[in-house]
């Protein structure tokens, strides 16, 4: 996992697995600087928390990880206002429709610039990593995420502020189908067919904080502000699009 700090905005992006040389670890991380506004990415941190500078960096990270394929932690050297991101291999058995894939996992600071590039790095990323979709979230929404999951032998389940029920991400028939909702959201091209996105008439208001990506896909912004579930007209936000995409977590198929 990346080395998180209070108050970041987690990234994730979920893409097809990484093969041989694949080239879209470095691609993940020049997409980052190019939308961070003076970012660089070349400094890692050790098992014993120091940073360590990275002077062969591409030849670093076509080391992968030593467990497996993907990329290590790597960051912007400031203790004080860390960037971060990391990526491995998602195996078969606990991703959607049987198929491995690729998890790459970013960190910027909640404060007013990584604010304004979250929607800019969201979308390096994923277009970096040929991802099938990913999501921006402040620090502490992924627990309320977690309780939504129904794992077996919970009957009923009852997921917290009047959110939907989803199922495991495994459940789901094919990996273009996002697991949840974020404040922003990359669907891949094929992601959007699969959800039903966009309908003119429908997505009117979404369409309003939405982009078209060079690849055909889109960055979808839920609410102007980060999200925050303590505020109820961000909740409603959250309530209205589950109801517009039931295919989002699996909850449109038995």
């Amino acid at each position: 996992m990346p080395a998180t700090q209070e108050n970041d905005i987690g990234i994730i992006v979920y893409a097809p697995a990484l093969v041989g040389a694949d080239s879209r670890p470095l691609a993940v991380v020049h997409g980052m600087e190019r939308a961070f506004p003076g970012l660089r990415l070349e400094w890692t941190i050790s098992r014993e928390g120091k940073l360590v500078r990275l002077p062969q960096r591409e030849s670093w990270l076509a080391q992968g990880r030593p467990t497996g394929r993907g990329f290590r932690l790597i960051c912007n050297g400031d203790e004080s206002y860390r960037v971060t991101v990391s990526g491995w291999e998602s195996p078969a058995g606990t991703s959607p429709g049987g198929q491995a894939q690729f998890e790459v996992h970013a960190a910027l600071p909640l404060n007013a610039t990584g604010i304004a590039a979250a929607a800019d790095v969201l979308e390096a990323v994923a277009e970096g990593a040929r991802a099938f979709w990913g999501r921006v979230d402040p620090d502490g929404i992924a627990v309320t995420v977690s309780e939504q999951f129904r794992h077996p032998g919970e009957d009923p389940h009852v997921p917290p502020k009047g959110l939907p029920s989803l199922k495991l991400p495994w459940e789901l028939p094919a990996p273009e189908i996002p697991h949840y909702l974020g404040w922003l959201n990359y669907w891949s091209a094929a992601a959007a067919q699969a959800i039903g996105f966009p309908d003119p008439t429908r997505d009117a208001e979404l369409l309003s904080r939405s982009r078209r990506t060079a690849s055909g896909g889109w960055v979808v912004q839920l609410t102007d502000a980060p999200l925050d579930l303590d505020n109820p007209a961000h909740l409603d936000a959250l309530k209205r699009a589950y109801e517009r995409f039931p295919e989002i977590g699996g909850r449109s198929t038995p």
